[in-house]
């Protein structure tokens, strides 16, 4: 059975913190608020933890989880290759709802799932989360949920989908303030590109990095292929509008073009 623990009550959160962090360091599951949503955390170097996870939330290594960290610094030992405005992105938006695809450090000894080289690293702006991200280092964070059905906004919530056998520990941190995910922005690229359209609007994103092109969706009405002339100037069309919630994740396809972080946990935080 889990053990839930009141993160309103500071020694109730304390001791929540010690024990959620003692089960990722034995491979186990834990659920914790973000500023986005909950998620189901997991041992990111620990690749039974990991296939646990997905298991928990009933899907495949072709949708690998992102990675939290505590601190940029934590982030940068992940990253093999920031791009241009990587650094810039990170001092404007972290802590916060901004996932950063990049180019994974080629010598990590994990297992995210079929990734293709990359990794999907946020810091969350919530103190729950970074006081355990503080104490187990990088953890893989999905969304509370099972995949395909609504991400959790209360802990609650996250109980009645997950239950009490996969998660060892869930940390009560009180409903969340948004139920709209981070913006998920591929670094990969000479161009930075939005592949979800989240918390941070893409004029924001603009206002860091100049040129940014917006989330490409899928639709019947959508050509097979565009011109260099109608994809380059990211300015010439305006971003697709952020869903209203986390619910770009239900049944949404990945852009055209995603690797597997990439289009890692549509429905997550």
């Amino acid at each position: 059975m889990s053990r839930i623990y009141d993160c309103a009550d500071e020694t109730a959160r304390k001791d929540g913190i010690a024990d959620a962090a003692s089960a990722v360091r034995r491979g186990e599951l834990v659920v914790l608020p973000t500023d986005t949503v909950y998620g189901i955390g997991a041992d990111a170097f620990s690749p039974k933890a990991v296939a646990d996870l997905l298991a928990a939330k009933g899907r495949g290594r072709e949708m690998p989880p992102p990675v939290l960290v505590g601190s940029t610094r934590a982030a940068m030992a992940l990253v093999d290759d920031l791009g241009r405005f990587g650094r810039d992105l990170m001092d404007e938006f972290w802590p916060g709802p901004l996932t950063l695809v990049c180019a994974a450090t080629p010598s990590l000894s994990w297992d995210l799932g079929d990734t293709k080289g990359t990794v999907a690293v946020r810091m969350p702006m919530d103190p729950v989360a970074l006081d355990l991200l503080k104490e187990t280092g990088p953890m893989a964070v999905s969304s509370a949920n099972r995949s395909g059905s609504p991400a959790a906004t209360t802990a609650v919530e996250a109980i009645e989908q997950l239950g009490e056998e996969a998660v060892a520990v869930y940390l009560d941190g009180g409903a969340t303030e948004s139920s709209v995910p981070s913006t998920i922005v591929d670094l990969t690229y000479a161009v930075p590109r939005v592949l979800r359209s989240g918390a941070i609007p893409i004029e924001k994103l603009r206002e860091v990095c100049g040129t940014v092109i917006g989330e490409l969706r899928k639709g019947p009405d959508r050509p097979k292929a565009r011109s260099a002339e109608e994809t380059a100037p990211a300015e010439a069309a305006p971003a697709a509008e952020a869903p209203a919630a986390d619910t770009p994740a239900t049944g949404a396809e990945p852009a055209t073009g995603e690797t597997g972080s990439e289009a890692a946990d549509r429905d997550r935080d």
